[in-house]
């Protein structure tokens, strides 16, 4: 995909801010300063979508959307259409996210932003909506779901749920303001997020977006196209996704999201994946996509189940799928997050669409010498981790090992040295054939377990963990710019 490189996972979200959550504000240019410092060609962020119940990434009220909570506060006050007294609510710095807090405040003041800007955006909006097809779907399934007391659409009323042709004219006359409400915020994130991203390239600071694989239920994409999922005629989902029993849940992982009519997909010759990932090249320099194996085949579960035991795996349509976006979009930077039990066929899907995979060094200890995550197996087309947002840290996941695992992981990496065995084991990574590491910074600063991003199957205190900007140092990222010319990685834009 490219040459020799490195760079840093950090979702937006983990920014510094005074406001409570990352944002697109000064810390955010101050990271790509960061970045650039530290010889890193690469920005790898989480997906970027508004956030529903559970605060994930990966199940978005949409696939094109921003999350409002990323636009920033003090860009707006500079506009003139906030105060700074009125931005007080979220004036600390915790290193954890209060979703509760955000939810329950920032709508509420970029509506007085919004309502501050007395008509003076209407053109802008106007244009917006011209020049982004999916953002009109996407305000009135907002406003319709404030409408209804934030309850999921399959809860709205019968005729808006079904998305009535004479209901769906009314509502977009009676609600014309406060679409126009969430296409305002629309712009301004994507705004702001093209300046962050303007001034990264120009830093040479490529930016790796992540894209889900699926859309939540409770989603514009799914109310406003059901033809695309496995739909019943009462709109409700037929199977749902997940994955099957494994080492690391008896029960296997219930996603809950609905899952692709692939003949529907083959039918229209792709069109909605092909428009999706044009726009997410529109957005990032590279893309990763979450969950490749659901390409090959996917594990289907019946709505309504309790766990992911009782599924089954049908097949997707991925090479054709693959193929008809070379032709259309030519060859992109996509990599394949190919983790878990893959089959030959998932193997054979990734090589013949040429894309990378991923290799995750936390996964290399079994005593199995021919282990593919461990650095020595690596091919040089890979990209290699320390541990994802789905891992503990780099030393969370180390402290938790017992004694005689510790002594595997030193022994199989040739690591004599245990004071510091985070840069130890990021020196094998960045040692190893792969042409691109990616280190979460938590690992790079030897955080702890209290600085993973989120634990799988679980609900609760995941997506929260935020960076302290005292700790983005000259010092450390002198120290990594030295550790990516040993190893050949540098990269000066």
């Amino acid at each position: 995909m490219y040459n020799r490189s490195s760079g840093i996972l950090l979702p937006i979200s983990s920014l510094p801010s005074k406001y409570g959550i990352g944002t697109f504000g000064k810390e955010a240019f101050e990271f790509v300063d960061f970045l650039h410092k530290a010889g890193q060609k690469f920005w790898q962020i989480l997906p970027i979508g508004p956030v529903s119940y559970g605060d994930s990434p990966y199940s978005p009220f949409s696939v094109y959307a921003g999350n409002p909570y990323y636009i920033d506060l003090d860009s707006l006050i500079e506009k003139g259409v906030l105060e700074n007294r009125q931005t007080s609510v979220f004036l600390h710095d915790d290193c954890y996210i209060d979703y509760e807090k955000q939810f329950n405040n920032r709508y509420e003041l970029l509506r007085k932003a919004y309502d501050n800007s007395d008509g003076k955006y209407n053109s802008i909006i106007e244009k917006f909506k011209i020049d982004n097809n999916w953002v009109c779907n996407y305000a009135l399934f907002m406003a319709l779901k404030y409408k209804n007391n934030q309850k999921p659409w399959y809860k709205w009323d019968a005729l808006e749920a079904k998305r009535d042709e004479r209901t769906i004219d009314n509502a977009i006359e009676e609600l014309k303001e406060e679409i126009n409400y969430w296409v305002f915020l629309q712009y301004l994130f994507y705004e702001q997020y093209f300046k962050l991203k303007d001034y990264a390239n120009h830093k040479g600071i490529k930016i790796i977006g992540d894209l889900p694989i699926y859309a939540a239920e409770d989603s514009v994409d799914v109310w406003a196209n059901n033809e695309i999922f496995m739909m019943d005629g009462n709109k409700s989902p037929i199977m749902v996704a997940g994955v099957p029993p494994d080492n690391f849940s008896d029960e296997g992982q219930l996603w809950g999201n609905p899952v692709y009519n692939w003949g529907y997909l083959k039918e229209t010759h792709y069109q909605w994946w092909i428009n999706r990932i044009k726009w997410s090249f529109e957005l990032y320099d590279a893309v990763r996509i979450d969950h490749f194996r659901g390409f090959d085949e996917f594990w289907a579960v019946k709505y309504g189940l309790l766990n992911a035991i009782k599924g089954k795996w049908l097949p997707a349509y991925g090479n054709d799928l693959f193929d008809n976006v070379k032709l259309i979009l030519g060859d992109l930077n996509i990599i394949a997050e190919d983790l878990g039990i893959i089959t030959e066929s998932v193997i054979k899907l990734k090589h013949n669409a040429g894309f990378p995979g991923m290799k995750i060094i936390q996964f290399a200890f079994d005593e199995n010498l021919n282990n593919p995550y461990l650095p020595k197996n690596y091919e040089e087309n890979c990209v290699a981790y320390t541990g994802t947002h789905d891992n503990d840290t780099l030393k969370g996941w180390f402290d938790s090992l017992d004694s005689d695992k510790k002594d595997e992981v030193r022994k199989s990496l040739n690591i004599i040295d245990t004071n510091n065995i985070n840069y130890n084991i990021i020196k094998v990574l960045y040692d190893s054939k792969a042409n691109i590491c990616i280190i979460p910074l938590q690992d790079f600063l030897s955080i702890g377990s209290e600085g993973r991003i989120n634990t799988p199957s679980t609900l609760g205190g995941n997506w929260t963990w935020r960076v302290k900007k005292y700790l983005l140092t000259e010092e450390l990222a002198n120290k990594i710019k030295n550790m990516v010319t040993e190893s050949n990685r540098i990269y000066i834009g």
